[in-house]
């Protein structure tokens, strides 16, 4: 049964009756400054049409600033100052400082350059701000010098915590709000409200109105693990070449992210710790586990309702973090609460083949890199979150995208793209409407706004229960395993050995 979740209610799966899939009437947020952008790759590229579609930002207000001539078409079809100048951390500010002033909006779409520095200088100039993920300078990922517990994303939380308490009443800006980060965690809100109120049909559901209501819904539901589950099935007619990294979104982010330890949260109902698996012992979440090996060659089972069933790379995300501490509950000092959160995505298939190849080259850098868009001929993108142990057994709620789909609502991108795009424009809506919440992560948004903003372009949004787990058809297996056949929700359940 496909769902919507709306104003607290469920509707079907058209937008509206008009067939286009958009929102008719759709107010246009406002703008009280100018607009700058850094970076225009697939995100950028994206976004243009529909920022100038859903708010009041004229072209002669905005102007993008990157590091290559990539983009610049499109910056010109609009008539969008285009500037070529790569920051780093020696220049950033001068280079910032010359094209922001205060009331104006700073969106970050690149790679390789620090959310933190740009945090630290919007809260001093009164910009706002938001990124789809927090990025790091050059390096981070891939020093070698730093040992494998420094190089996980959780080892910058303390940092990030602090900027939150010390800018609380600050200017708006929101960290990590694309499709995942971002969108996701709004999926699972509706997901809960879904649950609850299919497994409590004679009890009026109360939508919880703090994080610790929403922690104890999850928790009096029983769920176990909270997958963030991702299938892209988009393929175009060109073959992969050797020593080509091919991918349907940012391949230097991609690259990054798969040589940083796998990095999860760690349900209390977890009984023992992996072989190759630590526990942060420092910070405020001690609910945080990495395994000493790259995301990028580790694997867990997973399930979606298009694809059904399969494997995927355990990959290092934010939003396994932020669920985990956001679902949490203590009482008397003790956790007593907290789900097993994942993120595990299969990725399209040839870029599968070059993570394969990146990996058996040692981590080495492809030569080349092709980022495919205009020549996909068909596939769809599966974005959602995957509720288990509950009374109904698991729930996926997320967005459906076809490549079809994608290009009927915008120009310039695929099925990825436009759900990443899609919450990034959700977030700036909110941002602009919201204008003094301080820092923010994607949990802190209204998720009923958020996703009224982004749905028109996330296709077929619904929830579909199912009775998989991850002791699925392993009844008989050709070698050994080492399962936990009393609890299926143990993480040595879904770990593909």
């Amino acid at each position: 049964m496909a769902r919507q979740i709306k104003n607290g209610r469920r509707i079907g799966n058209e937008v509206n009756g008009n067939g286009n899939g958009m929102h008719e009437p759709y107010t246009k947020a406002k703008f009280p400054g100018k607009l700058v952008i850094l970076g225009c790759g697939s995100i950028g590229q994206g976004i243009l049409p529909m920022l100038l579609r859903h708010t009041d930002i004229t072209s002669g207000r905005m102007r993008i600033i990157t590091a290559d001539e990539w983009g610049r078409s499109i910056a010109d079809q609009y008539g969008i100052e285009f500037i070529i100048n790569p920051l780093t951390p020696a220049n950033y500010v001068q280079v910032l400082k010359q094209h922001l002033s205060a009331g104006d909006f700073l969106l970050n779409l690149s790679v390789d350059v620090s959310y933190e520095d740009l945090l630290k200088l919007c809260q001093k100039i009164g910009v706002l701000y938001l990124d789809t993920s927090a990025e790091f300078w050059p390096g981070f990922s891939a020093d070698h010098s730093l040992p494998v517990e420094q190089r996980t994303n959780y080892a910058y939380d303390n940092d990030f915590r602090a900027l939150q308490k010390k800018y609380t009443n600050g200017t708006t800006a929101i960290i990590n709000h694309g499709a995942n980060p971002g969108l996701v965690s709004h999926f699972i809100k509706a997901a809960l409200l879904d649950v609850a109120r299919d497994v409590n049909r004679k009890t009026a559901l109360k939508v919880p109105s703090n994080r610790e209501g929403w922690a104890r819904l999850m928790r009096s539901l029983n769920i176990r693990v909270v997958q963030i589950a991702e299938r892209d099935t988009q393929v175009t007619p060109i073959f992969k070449r050797s020593n080509e990294f091919v991918n349907t979104w940012s391949i230097e982010g991609f690259l990054s992210e798969a040589v940083q330890p796998a990095e999860f949260g760690w349900g209390v109902h977890e009984k023992e710790l992996p072989t190759d698996g630590h526990l942060h012992s420092n910070g405020a979440n001690k609910r945080i586990i990495y395994l000493d090996r790259p995301g990028g060659q580790m694997q867990v089972r997973s399930w979606t309702p298009r694809e059904g069933a399969f494997h995927a790379f355990l990959i290092t995300h934010e939003e396994t973090m932020t669920t985990s501490s956001y679902y949490t509950v203590v009482e008397n000092e003790e956790v007593v609460f907290s789900p097993t959160v994942m993120y595990a995505y299969h990725p399209c298939d040839d870029a599968v083949l070059s993570l394969h190849e990146y990996a058996w080259n040692n981590w080495r850098q492809p030569q080349t890199r092709r980022l495919i868009i205009d020549d996909i001929e068909r596939g769809s993108d599966e974005l959602g979150v995957l509720l288990m142990g509950h009374k109904k057994r698991s729930y996926w709620y997320g967005s459906d995208l076809s490549i079809a789909q994608a290009r009927e609502r915008a120009p310039n991108q695929n099925a990825t793209t436009m759900q990443v795009a899609a919450g990034a424009l959700a977030g700036l809506i909110w941002a602009l409407e919201n204008p003094r919440r301080g820092i923010c992560e994607p949990e802190d948004l209204d998720y009923e706004r958020v996703l009224d903003i982004a749905m028109p372009y996330l296709g077929t949004v619904h929830g579909k229960y199912t009775n998989w787990t991850p002791l699925h058809d392993r009844k008989n297996p050709l070698f050994p395993q080492d399962v936990d056949a009393d609890d299926c929700w143990q993480f040595k359940n879904f770990r593909v050995t």
